[in-house]
Order: C-alpha cells, then sequence, then structure tokens
C-alpha cells in the first residue's frame, strides 16, 4: 500500500523540532551501569578479610611486646649455685679482715705468759692478753753480739705468712749514755762487723729496720759525750747504706719524739750527717707514750724539712697519750698508760708508711716502781695495759 503523503502541517511540526535539538546544551553522559551484585559483595567480604589480618597481626606485635615487657622488668630466675659462688667467695674474701703485714712471734713473751696463765687456770686473764697483746705484731730487738740466729727464726716465720719482719738494731758503740739500756758494741770496728752479720742474716726477705732508737736525739742533748759524735754520725751512716744493700729491707733511722727534741729543725743538721738522705726515712715515738696526732703532726714537719722524708711510728703504748714528764721518771713505766693502734701500713697520712709496735707492751723501762731490767718482760704492766684498753 502506497505510503501516506506528509501535510504541510507535519512538515512544520518536523522541522521546529530540528531546530530545537540544534540549539539545546550537549545531553549528560550516559550513566555508567551499576556494578553487579556479585562484585559489590567480592569487593567488601575482601576489605574485610585485610582489616581483620591488619587487627590480627596488630594484637600480635602488641601481645610480643607485652611478653618482652614483662620478661624484662620481671624478677630473674636465680642463676645456677655453680655460677655464683665464686663471685660470692670473692665477694666475702674482699671484705674478710685482711692479716697483718707484719709477722707476730708465736713465742715472744707475751704468747708465752698466755699459755702459762691458761695452764694455771687464768683463763680470763689469757684471754685478755692473747686478744689484746699476744697477737699482735711487734718488733725484734737485736741487742746481743750474735743477731743471725734470732733473724734468721724470724725471717723464717715471716716467710711462711708472706708478712715483713720488723727489727730493731741497737747495739751502737755507747748506748743509752750508760743509762738503764746501757752497753753496745766495744768499738766502731766490732759494730761494722755486727751490722755486716745483722745485714746477711736478713738475706732478700722483706725487712723494716729500726735504727738505734735514740743515737741521734742523745748527741742534741748531751747525753754523749763529743768526742763520740763524729764516730757515731760515721757508723749510722755505714750502717745505713749496709742495710740498703738488701734488695727489700727499709731503714728508719731514730730521730725521738716530740719531747725529745721540741723544735724539728734541730733535727735537720744531725740526721743529715747520720745518712738519713740514704735511709728510707725516720723513726718516731719508739717506746714512748706521745699520741698518734702529736706524732703525726711533729713527723710530717720534720720529714717536710727533710725533703719529704716518709717515717714510721709506735703506738704500743700512747693510747692515753704521754705522763706528766715534770715528774722524776716519768718515761719510765709509768702508770694509767693504754694500748695505741695496732700495727698497720694504712696510716692515713702521706708522709706515715706505717704504725708499729716497736716497743712490747709488758716489756719493763727500767728499774723503777718495781720494774725489772730494761727489756726484761713484766706480766703485771702487761695486763695493767690490757685491762684499761
Amino acid at each position: 500500500m502506497p505510503g501516506r503523503r506528509p501535510t504541510p502541517l507535519m512538515l512544520a511540526l518536523a522541522a521546529t523540532l530540528l531546530c530545537l535539538l540544534g540549539t539545546s546544551t550537549p545531553a549528560p553522559a550516559a550513566p555508567q551501569a551499576l556494578p553487579s551484585r556479585t562484585d559489590t559483595a567480592a569487593q567488601d567480604l575482601a576489605s574485610r578479610t585485610d582489616t581483620a589480618a591488619q587487627d590480627l597481626a596488630s594484637r600480635t606485635d602488641t601481645a610480643a611486646q607485652d611478653r618482652a615487657s614483662r620478661t624484662d622488668t620481671g624478677p630473674q630466675p636465680p642463676p645456677p649455685r655453680s655460677g655464683t659462688a665464686p663471685q660470692d667467695l670473692a665477694s666475702r674474701t674482699d671484705t674478710a679482715p685482711q692479716p697483718p703485714p707484719f709477722w707476730a712471734d708465736p713465742q715472744a713473751d707475751a704468747a708465752r705468759q698466755v699459755a702459762a696463765w691458761r695452764a694455771e687456770g687464768r683463763a680470763a686473764d689469757a684471754e685478755l692478753l692473747a686478744e689484746r697483746i699476744a697477737r699482735h705484731p711487734t718488733a725484734t730487738w737485736l741487742a746481743d753480739p750474735d743477731p743471725v740466729a734470732p733473724i734468721r727464726r724470724a725471717v723464717r716465720g715471716a716467710a711462711a705468712r708472706g708478712q715483713t719482719v720488723v727489727l730493731v738494731a741497737y747495739r751502737v758503740p755507747h748506748r743509752d749514755c750508760g743509762l738503764y739500756s746501757a752497753g753496745g758494741a766495744r768499738d766502731a770496728a766490732d759494730y761494722r762487723r755486727w751490722i755486716d752479720r745483722f745485714a746477711d742474716a736478713i738475706g732478700d726477705a722483706p725487712a723494716l729496720v729500726v735504727l738505734e732508737p735514740d743515737a741521734v736525739p742523745h748527741i742534741l742533748d748531751g747525753c754523749t759525750p763529743p768526742e763520740h759524735h763524729a764516730e757515731r754520725y760515721r757508723l749510722l751512716s755505714e750502717a745505713i747504706a749496709r742495710l740498703k744493700k738488701q734488695p727489700r729491707t727499709t731503714v728508719y733511722l731514730d730521730a725521738g719524739h716530740p719531747a725529745f727534741v721540741t723544735e724539728p729543725w734541730r733535727l735537720v743538721p744531725p740526721l743529715m750527717r747520720a745518712g738519713i738522705a740514704k735511709a728510707d726515712g725516720f723513726a718516731q715515738n719508739v717506746s714512748n707514750f706521745h699520741t698518734t696526732k702529736d706524732v703525726l703532726a711533729y713527723g710530717a714537719r720534720l720529714g717536710e724539712l727533710l725533703g719529704g722524708k716518709h717515717f714510721v711510728l709506735d703506738t704500743s703504748r700512747n693510747g692515753s697519750g704521754p705522763p706528766d714528764f715534770r715528774e722524776a721518771l716519768a718515761w719510765c713505766n709509768p702508770p694509767g698508760r693504754t694500748l695505741g693502734a695496732a700495727p698497720t701500713r694504712s696510716t692515713g697520712h702521706p708522709l706515715a708508711d706505717a704504725y708499729l709496735w716497736v716497743k712490747h707492751p709488758g716489756d719493763s723501762d727500767g728499774e723503777c716502781r718495781g720494774g725489772p731490767q730494761a727489756g726484761h718482760w713484766w706480766p703485771e704492766y702487761a695486763l695493767d695495759l690490757a685491762r684499761r684498753s
């Protein structure tokens, strides 16, 4: 069937429509197709899986850090005993009291007295004497013609304990001005032979020698006659040189005490003439009673005047200080004395090398106040010192 011919009205409507379409804004892009429900579900599941994995990893790291923290800060289990025992033993050894550096003679008068009193049933006195006197090292005095046997015995005893012997050389001619401790070598030649044998007996053992108590101060106080001064200076200087040939011997030349020569500077020239420059130092307060404080102060002044010389001091009976020296024979067995600091090298003073018990507590100063001869054992005096200390 033939097509219908458009009417004029239809043509006008078509022209109008084409005009309108040609002048309008572009149509918006066609909307994207929405993802399917299957794709959306898969993406949501993947997102939730990743989040859960991250959360689990975070919790695992936190738990591990917490365990590490508790392990670091919590109490540690005790190490095995075999590992701690040596350290514990070393600690105890470091803090345990150390043995004295000087040798104590087990056959000294005080030790023999302890044994005698125990046998007699005087247990309390024996223990007091043992604790306060007998157990402490004292010097070995050499004044007899033959010094060899006692020195060798002391050296052997000290070597067994790794200790130093303290020896006193006390045989210079014209000793003690003919007073309580009078005696000494016959002449200079006899003294030189004696010192040589003295030094030989020491050998290479560690020894501390206090050389000739009072020998230099008695030159200053006029006690030693002037005709003997030059000989004494020479003998002391030679003795120092001879003793210092022993490789482990230290020598301290006696220089009295603070009341003997009150101005230290007066001792400098005679000590220099006596060879102090070759010695290790000087000795103070031998057999006397001046307090440690006073002796340290005096010794420091004298040491500085001698160019920094060191010294040792006798503390055996200086616990209560000196008696009243205005009294007659105040120095001889004075009552009321007490023991001083125990022998040690730890003095706390830069110039003081040691506190020593040069005088044996209990040895008499001489025949005064009921005491025996000088240097002889007096048990009653020893016991009084122990009881008061």
